[in-house]
């Protein structure tokens, strides 16, 4: 019987680092040391408030005052988990008309790809992928007009002072208007889609302080940034007030329904339409104002509560939640190494909770604004969910398990239609599962085993009947389709994977790649667990899953270096293969070791790659791999050199979002793989660099 991974997990962190008693650590203390300060109008340190489900993003003014301003920075979006649109058509377009064979495993496979514009089949491939698409619900703004009677501008913003405790989840932000002093207060409900706000200033008293809520249009662009507006959006909402301190405003957008409901402390005797929206007005008997704002897919009375009591309950379900778990304190390592990484930590921590806690796995960019249409991308599920349960927080973990449970008719016509056994998982997906059309994500293969992983982690957590029958299905069938995958090569005498397959490192043609050497290592190590998942409820091994295992390609290399594929001998030979993913690490750095991983072997491959690399043409969660092969292979400084890389796509800005590209100005993955690399880091024997002092405490 194996012992918990938790326990685990903690036995390793006190015996592997000399610490202090658990005890000592000041959680609270080390989120303190990070709390993010703002003075000035930076496009790119907006700042989000979430609850995992639902999130808004907020500029200097503690709302969405100017997104315009935001549009190429961090946006200033207001995104859910169940806010979705599908543009009308009165085509009816369906996945088999994008779909193009590649021959493999001795016949034609039909893949669903993207095709040349002017097709019907383009037409059917772009709107199947850009439908449906998550939308940015509203932005809440303030309406503050000026002493002349013109509304301020960004630049009429002036003494910024704002700060974001993740500890609390609390956004104060000051600023002053024409030397008026404004105060903002902040924060979003931990059980409802519910911003709490308060406001003192004394252009209440004025009469020039209201409140804007707009409701820009979704683009059909691989990004939205809140900034389109429609002119029939007047015609879209409905608004009502059923007292003089609420309103109900209803946005019917095509199929598309919800309300946004806002509470006042005091009277609202002025609620004006816009062609975006409305403005509201409170009385200005007083220079402090509180409200709240709910979004809902129903509309219903929404609980009156005093702002003390919402902004109290908010505190407390943070607390709870930062106070379980693993939490890991540098505050005494003299490195100045360590600050930053602790900062990355911290503000990971933050964002991955209000970002990342539904029943579908997030979009890599989370729900601040949309890249590729809002839609989920099922590999990048691995850097979105692990480090929950390895820091201690599994039933996050398992909630992002739903989508699985829920999706599997989909992925099994998928393998049937490619004529294989199980379930073949989606790339590029939605919250129902669907597929979608993609000239790169319909090959890749890598996001198939992650569901076994998933389910082993959560049953190392709580290794019981319950969870092992409530993941059976999805984890059997997931390894029914890897064994019937693994295509049997006579000239060979072995099973190979692909062609039909694009590596993680997206860089080979799938008409041609085979055997990619961390999809290979994956395969091994995911159908062995799946064989103990069997054993685990008295059930035999799988012959056909043994017969795979038995004859599965060994890891290929050449000059005593793994290649990115077998298909690729030339994978050290080419600037081009030298850059996007260096996967092939992920073959002892996310996975364990294998049987017939030669440690040698990949730490030459590793210093290859690290001295050769073409680092400036890479992705966030790169830096975290290197961070864990480095920890596997026991080297702690190139741990910490790798999460520190000093390459534009391992930027951190000032609100802890991953900075890749102009076109990419947030990244959750590479968030999550720092939280990963440095969970594994905290459990490895001499995880840390020589001097440091690193205090760990796992749970309560």
């Amino acid at each position: 019987m194996r012992q918990p991974l938790l326990l685990v997990f903690a036995i390793t962190l006190f015996t592997a680092c000399k610490t202090e008693p658990p005890t000592s650590i000041n959680r609270q203390a080390v989120f303190d040391r990070h709390n993010v300060h703002i003075t000035e109008v930076d496009t790119l340190a907006s700042l989000s408030l979430g609850n995992g489900r639902f999130a808004m993003t907020m500029d200097v003014t503690g709302l969405q005052t100017f997104p315009q301003h935001y549009q190429k920075g961090v946006p200033l979006g207001t995104m859910s988990e169940w806010g979705w649109h599908s543009f009308p058509t009165n085509e009816t377009y369906s996945i088999e008309e994008t779909l193009a064979p590649i021959t493999s495993h001795g016949r034609e496979v039909p893949y669903a790809r993207q095709w040349p514009a002017g097709t019907r089949a383009w037409e059917a491939a772009n709107y199947i992928r850009q439908n449906p698409h998550r939308i940015h619900l509203a932005t809440v703004g303030w309406d503050i007009t000026k002493a002349d009677g013109t509304q301020a501008a960004i630049s009429d913003i002036q003494n910024i002072d704002q700060t974001l405790d993740p500890w609390t989840g609390e956004l104060t932000s000051r600023f002053a208007v024409e030397g008026i002093p404004v105060e903002v207060i902040s924060f979003m409900s931990q059980t409802e889609d519910r911003l709490g706000v308060k406001v003192k200033s004394p252009l209440l008293n004025e009469g020039r302080i209201g409140l804007t809520i707009n409701y820009p249009y979704p683009t059909d662009q691989f990004q939205d940034e809140a900034v389109l507006f429609d002119a029939d959006e007047p015609n879209r909402l409905q608004m009502t007030q059923p007292d003089p301190k609420q309103v109900t405003i209803r946005r019917q957008l095509d199929t598309t329904r919800y309300f946004t409901q806002l509470q006042s402390s005091v009277a609202l005797p002025t609620v004006d339409a816009t062609d975006k929206g409305f403005v509201l007005k409170p009385d200005s008997a007083q220079d402090t104002w509180t409200f709240d704002v709910t979004f809902s897919q129903e509309e219903g009375a929404v609980a009156n509560k005093a702002f003390e009591v919402l902004q109290s309950e908010a505190h407390q379900a943070l607390t709870d939640y930062w106070n379980t778990g693993m939490m890991i304190d540098f505050g005494a390592t003299k490195d100045p190494r360590a600050f930053e990484i602790e900062r990355r930590m911290v503000l990971s921590l933050y964002l991955t909770k209000i970002n990342c806690g539904g029943k579908t796995p997030p979009q890599e960019t989370g729900l601040t604004y949309n890249s590729w249409y809002g839609k989920p991308h099922m590999e990048m599920a691995w850097w979105h969910g692990v480090h929950f349960a390895m820091w201690g927080r599994p039933e996050v973990l398992e909630d992002h398990m739903e989508w699985y449970l829920r999706s599997i008719g989909v992925a099994k016509e998928i393998a049937e239609r490619q004529g294989f056994e199980g379930v073949r998982w989606q790339k590029m997906t939605d919250p129902w599962g669907q597929e979608t059309a993609s000239s790169v994500g319909s090959y890749l293969l890598w996001q198939q085993p992650h569901i076994i992983t998933f389910a082993e982690l959560i049953y190392n957590g709580k290794p019981t009947k319950e969870v092992l029958e409530k993941y059976d299905e999805v984890v059997q069938q997931t390894a029914a389709f890897m064994a019937d995958f693994a295509w049997y090569a006579p000239e060979l005498k072995r099973y190979i994977l692909g062609p039909g397959v694009i590596a993680a490192q997206e860089r080979f043609d799938p008409k041609t790649t085979f055997n990619p050497t961390y999809e290979l290592a994956y395969w091994r190590w995911a159908l062995e667990t799946a064989q103990q998942w069997r054993e685990r409820q008295g059930q035999p091994r799988n012959d056909k899953w043994d017969k795979v295992l038995n004859g599965l390609s060994p890891l290929p290399q050449k000059d005593g270096l793994y290649l990115a594929a077998e298909s690729a001998p030339e994978s050290y030979d080419s600037t081009y293969y030298m850059t996007d993913h260096p996967s092939v690490l992920g073959a002892y750095g996310m996975l364990p070791m294998t049987d017939g991983l030669d440690t040698a072997v990949m730490h030459r491959t590793f210093n290859k790659i690290w001295i050769d690399w073409q680092w400036h043409d890479t992705w966030g969660w790169d830096f975290p791999m290197v961070a864990m092969t480095a920890t596997r292979l026991g080297d702690a400084e190139k741990a910490v050199d790798g999460l520190l890389m000093p390459i534009t796509t391992n930027i951190y800005l000032p609100n802890g979002h991953n900075y890749q590209t102009d076109r990419l100005r947030l990244y959750l993955p590479g968030n999550g793989g720092v939280l990963a690399a440095l969970a594994m880091m905290a459990k490895q024997e001499n995880g840390w660099p020589e001097g440091w002092v690193v205090r760990m405490v796992q749970g309560e």
